[in-house]
């Protein structure tokens, strides 16, 4: 058995099937059973049984993944550390960044990471915060850049920035004659929110909750990115909480309208979430030391 019959392995776990492994390995569809029934003899049991011609793992199987997922990463960095060591190191780096972050915040800082490190390949990886957060868990990223809790304590959350959220309305909206509002006054108009598993709908909620309105309000409509929020807010179809960051074009441009609320302040901390491993990664230190010294 080699390391390549654990990746294997690992990756019709992961697929599902046998038959995507093969084609994701550019490999025919006997060549990946083979290595299975190869590990099969090696630890003396079946690692897969079929049901209603679907692959199941056998409880052997469920026993024996955790360690080759674990087998396979070690052996990974260990090629990459050896490479950096002798100055042969691919420099490639996987991030992972929740939505606002990944679309408005990180466009000009990777332009920036790029121009110090020119010869590194970044790859990103776009989602809400727990897509993201499950990503890292799984190995799939190496970086994670979120806003809101990361309630996983085995990661490392450090905070890069912050960022400030803030009532919009439409620009003709009757609020933008007022100095401030009440938060009272939420309960009458029609707000517009975020998908549940938003991170900024997640710190909002809690927020509003906090101060007893978030039960009263009735009216409302969930969106799936903040541009068609934002769109909506512009057509007169609600109000409703975004960063800063994600709608300062619209305020410059006076396409919609930030409304102050009396007393009521709401910012939110963005965090770079890693996962703690044995060996630090040259190419994971460079990035995590550029960030924490950019003015967030």
């Amino acid at each position: 058995m080699n390391i390549d019959s654990l990746k294997m392995f690992c990756l019709v776990i992961e697929e599902g099937s046998i038959s995507q492994a093969a084609r994701l390995n550019n490999v025919s569809q006997p060549a990946v059973t083979k290595q299975i029934h190869q590990m099969e003899n090696i630890y003396g049991t079946l690692l897969f049984d079929r049901i209603n011609g679907k692959l199941k793992l056998t409880e052997a199987g469920h026993a024996l993944y955790p360690y080759a997922k674990e087998i396979v990463k070690e052996f990974s960095r260990s090629k990459e550390t050896v490479q950096q060591v002798i100055g042969n190191n691919e420099q490639k780096l996987s991030l992972g960044a929740s939505l606002t972050i990944g679309e408005y915040l990180l466009p000009e800082l990777l332009g920036k990471f790029k121009t110090e490190y020119p010869n590194m390949n970044l790859l990103l990886n776009i989602g809400n915060t727990p897509s993201i957060l499950e990503k890292l868990e799984n190995d799939v990223i190496d970086i994670a850049l979120v806003e809101g809790a990361v309630d996983n304590n085995s990661f490392q959350t450090i905070k890069f920035a912050d960022d400030e959220l803030i009532f919009i309305c439409p620009y003709n909206h009757p609020w933008k004659q007022r100095m401030n509002i009440e938060l009272q006054d939420l309960i009458k108009e029609h707000l517009i929110w975020r998908e549940s598993t938003s991170g900024t709908r997640v710190i909002i909620e809690k927020a509003l909750e906090r101060y007893g309105v978030l039960d009263k309000i009735e009216s409302y409509m969930e969106l799936g990115s903040t541009q068609a929020i934002k769109s909506a807010v512009e057509a007169g179809l609600g109000i409703s909480i975004l960063p800063r960051i994600t709608v300062a074009k619209e305020l410059k441009h006076n396409e919609l309208c930030e409304v102050k609320i009396q007393d009521f302040k709401l910012d939110r901390d963005l965090w770079l979430v890693l996962k703690p491993t044995r060996f630090s990664r040259d190419n994971v230190e460079k990035f995590k030391n550029f960030i924490l010294s950019t003015d967030g």
